[in-house]
């Protein structure tokens, strides 16, 4: 039977032109099939589906592939639930917000509140609240939502959610006001707590002195976030830092890094989020952004002068002893650990004095803004 010429919506019409072709009665065709005569008469009707097992027999019996049968049954299937198929314009959404935001984390974390991920209904609200939107559908991940963060990269969700949970601390924090000239005063300061350990502990109360909302948040997994700076309002900076790496030198690093931002005015615009701030990264090569490569470079001359870095490697390389790097850093007036990591990241080689790379996190933390770690920002949710 030549079926070219021929369109058939359902497997119904299509059982129908083969028993008219054959002369066949819906009873013969039962009887063929060692069937009833009811259950042909449904299969003619549409109102019996044809399943694999069926579709083979047909075709045994009139010679047309299976596959064809399937097809045209599938075809009715999908029609008849678009017509009996309620529209909902947040399942999009929805698979957008499931599949970027670390839902699970953010409920773990006490960024919002919901009994878990399958409480979807409290899910979205909460997410509204979290990113201060009035409906889902202007949550900043979502493609068509309009973009708020701006940052100077293109932010993860994760990454996103991490700045929105320091943002909401940061506004209700209070600080001193802002002066570009206290922040300079602030840095010199900074720069003589550089020697020990403790000095970390003292870097919150500087800094909202001079004006800075300083704020910790442990980072979300994957979001590789070091750092961020933005401006509430033309006289609010923030920096944020997640002590992603729980090192003195990086943290320094880190820090005044997220400062230069602040006295150069970057952020104001959009947040600037750093990420993956180390090895090239944390250079001033043709390959990093150009605010990036400022505040690089005065982050790496507030640890250690360039020209004193490079000359104590000229005198030193290939071989450093630990009597070399304690007496170096006394000399700079540095813990140890600060020399060590600029040491390995001039030289590649970040082997060498890790013992020195001490720890910083539990001396700064009960003097800052912190969510995280176990802790859950006392904040107004």
């Amino acid at each position: 039977m030549d079926l070219n010429n021929k369109t058939y919506r359902s497997p119904g019409q299509l059982l129908i032109d083969l028993l008219e072709t054959r002369g066949w009665t819906r009873r013969t065709l039962a009887i063929v099939l060692a069937m009833d005569e009811t259950g042909v008469s449904k299969m003619v009707a549409d109102k019996r589906d044809i399943d694999a097992p069926m579709a083979l027999m047909l075709e045994e019996v009139f010679g047309v592939g299976a596959d064809l049968f399937l097809t045209l049954q599938k075809e009715l299937d999908l029609a008849r639930a678009k017509l009996v198929a309620s529209p909902d314009p947040s399942r999009a959404a929805r698979a957008f917000l499931y599949a970027d935001l670390p839902i699970g984390e953010m409920i773990k974390r006490g960024w919002i509140a919901a009994e878990g991920v399958k409480d979807t209904k409290t899910v979205e609200k909460e997410l509204v609240r979290f990113f201060g939107v009035d409906r889902v559908d202007d949550i900043e991940i979502l493609p068509h939502a309009a973009k708020k963060t701006a940052a100077n990269l293109d932010a993860t969700p994760t990454q996103i959610a991490w700045l929105y949970r320091v943002k909401k601390i940061a506004s209700e924090m209070l600080t001193c006001a802002y002066s570009p000239s206290a922040v300079r005063f602030a840095i010199s300061r900074l720069r003589t707590l550089m020697a020990t350990q403790e000095g970390t502990a003292k870097v919150p109360r500087i800094l909202a002195e001079c004006g800075i909302r300083f704020v910790l948040v442990e980072a979300l997994t994957s979001s590789k976030i070091d750092g961020v700076c933005f401006w509430l309002n033309e006289k609010s900076p923030v920096i944020g830092m997640s002590l992603r790496f729980d090192r003195i030198d990086n943290f320094w690093f880190v820090l005044r890094h997220e400062l230069e931002h602040v006295l150069q005015g970057h952020g104001k615009a959009g947040a600037i989020l750093d990420t993956e701030l180390e090895k090239e990264r944390a250079g001033t090569g043709p390959g990093v952004a150009e605010e990036e490569r400022i505040a690089n470079e005065a982050a790496q001359i507030f640890c250690v002068p360039t020209a004193d870095l490079d000359a104590f490697i000229a005198r030193k390389a290939p071989f450093f002893t630990e009597r070399d790097l304690i007496g170096f850093a006394r000399l700079l007036k540095v813990h140890p650990g600060v020399l060590a990591g600029q040491i390995q990241r001039k030289t590649n080689r970040y082997d060498r004095f890790r013992n020195h790379l001490v720890k910083i996190r539990e001396i700064i933390s009960p003097n800052a803004m912190k969510d995280g770690w176990g802790d859950i920002a006392p904040v107004e949710q």
